[in-house]
This record gives C-alpha cells, sequence and structure tokens, in this order.
C-alpha cells in the first residue's frame, strides 16, 4: 500500500521520507485546507528527497470555482511545477453547482504532460460521485483523493468501497483522518493507497503574541476576499 504524506515544508518532506512515505504531497498552509507552495519550497524538496514529489495546485483557500485569472495562474504554476521535476499534481476545479468543471479539468490534465494527476477533495463535494469518478477516469485522471463524501474517510469508508469496487486505472486514495488507529481499516478493505499528514503541533516559542494575526472569521469555504477598487480609491484620494 502507498502511503502519501501530505506535506507544508522541507522539514516535513524529509521526515516523511524517513519514516518510510513512498511519496508526498507538497502544499503550503495546511490548516486552510493546502494552497500551491511556494517556488522555492517546491525547488528545495525535489533536490533534498528521492521518493515522488506531488505538488498541489489550489491558488487560494475557500471554494474550488474558479476565475478565468485565477485558473491562469494554475496553469502558469504547473508549468512551474514541470520545470522543477515534479512527479505529479494534485488538482480539481468545480462549477458553481457543485460539478466538476470539464472543460478546465481536462485542460490542467493536458498542461500536467507525463506528470500523475490526482483529482483532489473537491471530489467530496460533488453530487454524483460514482458517476463523476467514472468520468474523471476516462478523461485520464490517474487518483482520487476522497474522503468518501464524509468528515473523515472512515465515515466515508462504504462510500470510499463502492468507488473502489469500480475503479480501473484511477485510484481511490482515501484521506481525512487516517492514523495509526485506523488505516488497518484501509488495507482490509483494499485500497492501494492512503493519504494522511501524521503532524504534530510544536511550540516555536513559549511566549504568546500580544494580538493574533489570523483572522478565522473570514475563513469561510463560500467566501473569498478580493480588493475592491473603490474601497481602495477612497483611501489613496485621502492620502494624496
Amino acid at each position: 500500500m502507498i502511503v502519501e504524506a501530505c506535506v507544508n515544508s522541507l522539514e516535513s518532506a524529509l521526515n516523511a521520507e524517513q519514516a518510510g512515505a513512498q511519496r508526498i504531497e507538497l502544499c503550503a498552509e495546511l490548516t486552510a485546507g493546502g494552497i500551491t507552495p511556494s517556488y522555492g519550497l517546491i525547488k528545495s524538496v525535489r533536490e533534498a528527497l528521492q521518493i515522488p514529489v506531488h505538488i498541489l495546485i489550489r491558488p487560494r483557500s475557500g471554494d474550488f470555482t474558479y476565475s478565468d485569472k485565477e485558473f491562469k495562474t494554475m496553469l502558469e504554476d504547473i508549468k512551474v511545477c514541470r520545470a522543477l521535476q515534479a512527479d505529479g499534481i494534485v488538482s480539481g476545479i468545480l462549477g458553481e453547482n457543485f460539478e466538476v468543471d470539464w472543460e478546465r479539468t481536462q485542460e490542467l490534465i493536458k498542461h500536467c504532460g507525463d506528470c500523475s494527476f490526482t483529482f483532489h477533495r473537491a471530489f467530496d463535494w460533488v453530487k454524483e460521485p460514482l458517476e463523476t469518478h467514472l468520468r474523471l477516469q476516462e478523461m485520464g485522471v490517474n487518483t482520487i483523493l476522497s474522503s468518501g463524501q464524509a468528515p473523515t474517510a472512515e465515515d466515508g469508508i462504504d462510500l470510499l468501497d463502492k468507488l473502489n469496487q469500480q475503479a480501473g486505472h484511477c485510484m481511490i486514495m482515501p484521506g481525512a483522518g487516517i492514523g495509526h488507529d485506523n488505516a488497518h481499516l484501509f488495507k482490509l478493505k483494499g485500497f492501494k493507497a492512503i493519504h494522511l499528514s501524521a503532524s504534530k503541533v510544536i511550540k516555536n516559542s513559549d511566549s504568546e503574541p500580544s494580538l493574533s494575526m489570523q483572522t478565522p472569521r473570514l475563513m469561510k469555504e463560500n467566501e473569498v476576499l478580493i480588493t475592491d477598487v473603490q474601497l481602495l480609491k477612497k483611501v489613496i484620494e485621502i492620502v494624496n
């Protein structure tokens, strides 16, 4: 069974390889569900690791419905990943009705070239998972990362099992809430891969800062922050 470790730093990537993970998914900001990592991080990890490195292409947190500008950024990021010798790309795009954006997904796959393509947990929002799986398989998707449309993969194991039973070359990879206490369940069900972060919390400092730089109230999956032209104009007019 392939164990894919989801990591967001060079240290975590090295730890994953040392532990025996067969490959990693590299991202940034795990607490936001993961976004595209920086050029510097991708380069550092690719140079340091011997195991395959798959890269998350997700331009922002929130939903998986992207503007034309965001989509262009995603394609450019894939070019960077290929230039840095990434082994695989992890991404996904949905329409406003929570169906796969088939045209753009095909474009992502095309831009991946020889890289493996994993459709990520945007799959857990689609309305017809069994049919969607088969169509993604026909398009050339290699892997689907899913929790079985449940909060954890263990909760969603029944749907995951159904998907796995119909899988051909498009592998179903359970992810979300997998650890040493339940990994055996997925091996018994015959899954070929699992996805987990196996992370722990470490303190960078014993001192608590006087104010927080994070804004939890803005972390909503159906909302996106964007610079407002008129609001910014007002401030510029005031100070100039």
